[in-house]
């Protein structure tokens, strides 16, 4: 990903990405390997208060402000998870807080997460989401 690169741009590069599977077995597989190229989440950031609530599993989200950017890192302890995770980072990652606030999350529905996930895990990847858009609000408020 460049730095030009806007965040619909990584919403279609990744929708022109998935048109490759025939097959939602192979999407899944593929967003797994995805989570499996996260960056590595130091422990001492798995603290209660970067938890995200309302995931099944444990997912851990950190950010910091670097320069008009924002930069998220997260992890989880499931590997579908962990691929969500990696989705939501390249589209939202490293991006202005006005830009991650005027994203909207159409890949979703786009690649059919909305109807291939599980309800709980829809609405991790959902408390995910929320996360981002209100570091996104109190950064841009700042």
């Amino acid at each position: 990903m460049t730095a030009e690169t806007t965040a619909e741009q990584a919403q279609q590069e990744l929708l022109d990405e998935f048109e490759m599977f025939d097959n939602w077995m192979d999407r899944y597989q593929y967003i797994i390997d995805m989570g499996k190229q996260l960056p590595a989440f130091p422990e001492e950031w798995k603290v209660e208060e970067l938890k995200i609530q309302g995931c099944q599993s444990n997912v851990w989200m950190h950010h910091r402000r670097d320069g008009e950017t924002l930069h998220f890192d997260a992890v989880s302890d499931a590997a579908i998870v962990s691929g969500l995770i990696a989705v939501l980072m390249r589209i939202y990652n490293d991006r202005r807080p006005a830009d991650i606030r005027a994203t909207s999350p159409h890949f979703m529905r786009d690649l059919g997460l909305d109807k291939h996930l599980s309800p709980t895990r829809s609405n991790g990847l959902n408390a995910m989401l929320e996360r981002i858009y209100r570091v996104a609000e109190q950064e841009a408020a700042a």
